[in-house]
This record gives structure tokens, C-alpha cells and sequence, in this order.
């Protein structure tokens, strides 16, 4: 589908902007050539690099693959544009009896898009392998006891370790995130790209997260695309406590906290159990604030029914792109980016540290590690 998805694009940018590019024959030529290999890039990793979710290239070749994808990609949206402002300016000219044209030559206008396209996407290849910022954020629950109140978590989601993101980007999340001093660190999914083996030296660091109630996590999508037994296993190893439709109860202060976490809906594909919030929460006590690590946001419905206070959140990256981001959101039940509330219960939807490097693309959603300082609304409220 992806192949499928990204050759008509190619066929629709050929037809109408490489004509009017202001170059020679053999420049167009060379520029539909261009277009073509920037669309086959994730084919190109397919048979060059081993996978398309986890191609082992250097960092250098999946940058300016992602940078030349990303381009297309952008380059194929205005372009698009430019067409609808066409047909839109036809259409009122025929109402108005006025010819109506865009103001500028075809060559110009197709010289703007693509540097622009280019200029953008390198801007957002930079934005997305950066080290991310710290996002600070409040959450008042209702059912919080005073004694938890200023309880602060952190939680990292989408590191997608791999050959753009290694080791030393995945060391200083880490040590990001430690400096934070959180209460309980929570990860929610797509840790890893790539085997257990291949990514052995760049999932290293997360033995070093320290928090003083523990670290918890959950798999993703990804984790399943790649040996999902195994990286349980390694998980664990890790020092992670893996949650997989089941919970923990904290005690902190006199009081309990339960920390709950689901499978991913991609289970279904492999035969593994599905995201089940019943067994997740099964026998855990009735009284006590929940939290649950799920890593799509779109059974938030659901979970809220079930009783959850906090849902913490990931997969979506924010959307990646301002504008698209629409689109994302409408695939993850309306739910993309920030905190959102759902019944009584409160989602946070975190944009990601990291993202897939099939697409290392990041204008206006930017990455981030997320601190997250919980408050009792009995606390707030006095």
C-alpha cells in the first residue's frame, strides 16, 4: 500500500510540476528521476537495508532519505494546493465572466515550491533527531489523595531506538530524564526499531533511568515488529517493569496508587492478546487513583468507563507536521496532542522523545519528555 501510495504521487508530481520547471530536457529529466527515487525510499530500504520498519543504514543515508521523502511529501501538498487555487480561480471566473490566473509564471511558482519543500523538510529532519525539550505539565484528579499531591512522573514515549536515534541520543534522554527527579517513570510504547540484537547497544541507556518508585512501561506497536517475546525479555533485563494488561500497586505516604498498562491493538496480527483494561485492573482496590499506560489513545472511551483516572498516551508524534497533524488526529479518535478529559477521566497525549525513521519529519509538533506534576483537586480546592 505505501509503495502503491507513493508512486502516484510520483506520477501526479511528474505530470504537473516538473514541466514547468524552467530547466532544460535533460534537467526535467533528471528531476522526475529525483522525484521517482525520493518516492521509493522506504523500497529502497526494503532490499538495501533489511526492513522498512528498522533499515540498518548508517544515520547519514536515513537522514537524507528522510529528508529527500519528506520533501516529496511536502512538495506533493503544495503542489496540490497550488492546483486547488487553480481550479478554485477557474471555477469564480466562470461565475464572474473575469479570467482569473495566479499571479506568477509556472516556472517561478514551481521553483518557490521546490526549494521550499526542501528548505522544510531539512528543517524538520533537524527537529525530529534533535535531543528533545522538556514539556512541564499539571494534571488536577479528582480522586487524588492529599498525600500524593505534587507527585511528579515522567514519561518518555516513541524513542524508536534505532540507526538515526542510537545509543548516545537514547544516553542523553536518559540523563535528560533523570535530572527531572521524577517520583515514577513511565514509558508507554515504542521503545525500539529493530532486533534485539541490533539494538542491544542502543537500548543501554535505559538501564539507567532512576526514579524513586520505580520505572514501568508498556509495549507499543513497534515492539511487536521485531521479536516481541524477546524484547519483553529484554525489557526486563533492562530494569523495566513491563506491563501487559496488568497493574501495580504503589504504596506511597500511606496511601496506594495503582499503575496500571495494556498491549498494543496490534497484537491481534501476530496472535497476541489484545488491550484488555478488565484484566489490566482486575483485583486491584477500589478506592485508589489509576493510571494507565496505553500507547494509542483511541480506547480512551473505553478506559474511562472502566474507571481510570489518568491515561498517559503516545503513537501519534503529535501529528508531526502542523496541518497534517489534522489528519492523525482524526485516525486516533480525535486525540493527537496535549491533555485532553474524557469523561472523568484525563488523557495526555505526549508528542514523543522520538519517531519512526521512515518519516523523520517534525514542523510545529515538537518532540519532547514529558513532566507530568499530579495534583489533588481536595488540595487545590481548600
Amino acid at each position: 500500500m505505501l509503495y502503491t501510495f507513493s508512486s502516484v504521487i510520483c506520477l501526479y508530481l511528474v505530470a504537473r510540476l516538473v514541466p514547468a520547471l524552467p530547466w532544460p530536457l535533460a534537467g526535467k529529466c533528471l528531476a522526475a528521476l529525483v522525484v521517482a527515487v525520493a518516492s521509493q525510499v522506504h523500497l529502497f530500504n526494503r532490499f538495501f537495508f533489511g526492513a522498512i520498519s528498522s533499515p540498518e543504514a548508517p544515520f547519514a543515508v536515513l537522514a537524507v532519505m528522510g529528508w529527500l521523502f519528506g520533501a516529496f511529501l511536502l512538495l506533493a501538498i503544495f503542489v496540490l494546493l497550488k492546483d486547488m487555487a487553480v481550479v478554485l480561480l477557474f471555477a469564480l471566473g466562470k461565475l464572474t465572466g473575469v479570467r482569473l490566473i495566479l499571479p506568477v509564471p509556472a516556472a517561478f511558482w514551481a521553483s518557490a515550491l521546490v526549494a521550499a519543500a526542501l528548505i522544510l523538510s531539512a528543517i524538520g529532519v533537524w527537529q525530529a533527531v534533535r535531543v528533545p525539550d522538556t514539556r512541564e505539565v499539571e494534571i488536577t484528579l479528582e480522586r487524588l489523595p492529599a498525600e500524593l499531591d505534587g507527585l511528579c512522573l515522567a514519561q518518555l514515549t516513541d524513542l524508536h531506538a534505532s540507526r538515526l536515534l542510537q545509543g548516545p541520543w537514547q544516553r542523553a534522554v536518559v540523563d535528560k530524564t533523570n535530572a527531572l527527579n521524577p517520583d515514577l517513570i513511565l514509558l508507554t510504547g515504542d521503545l525500539v526499531d529493530g532486533t534485539p540484537a541490533n539494538r542491544a547497544a542502543d537500548v543501554a541507556p535505559l538501564r539507567d533511568l532512576k526514579a524513586r518508585l520505580g520505572v514501568l512501561a508498556i509495549p507499543g506497536n513497534h515492539e511487536y515488529y521485531s521479536n516481541y517475546a524477546a524484547w519483553m525479555a529484554a525489557f526486563e533485563k533492562l530494569g523495566l517493569r513491563v506491563l501487559r494488561n496488568q497493574h501495580l500497586v504503589i504504596e506511597d505516604k500511606g496511601r496506594a496508587l495503582v499503575v496500571a498498562g495494556t498491549t498494543d491493538r496490534n497484537a491481534e496480527r501476530f496472535g497476541l492478546p489484545m488491550p484488555d483494561i478488565e484484566a489490566a485492573l482486575a483485583g486491584a482496590p477500589k478506592n485508589a487513583v489509576v493510571l494507565l499506560m496505553a500507547h494509542q489513545p483511541r480506547e480512551a472511551a473505553r478506559n474511562a468507563e472502566a474507571g481510570v483516572d489518568l491515561q498517559l498516551s503516545g503513537h501519534t508524534h503529535g501529528g508531526q507536521i502542523v496541518g497534517i497533524h489534522r489528519i492523525v488526529q482524526k485516525a486516533n479518535a480525535g486525540f493527537v496532542s496535549g491533555l485532553y478529559r474524557v469523561g472523568a477521566m484525563q488523557l495526555y497525549v505526549s508528542n514523543g522523545a522520538g519517531l519512526w525513521n521512515g518519516f523523520p519529519i517534525r514542523l510545529g509538533c515538537p518532540s519532547e519528555i514529558t513532566r507530568i506534576v499530579l495534583r489533588s483537586a481536595a488540595v487545590k480546592n481548600r
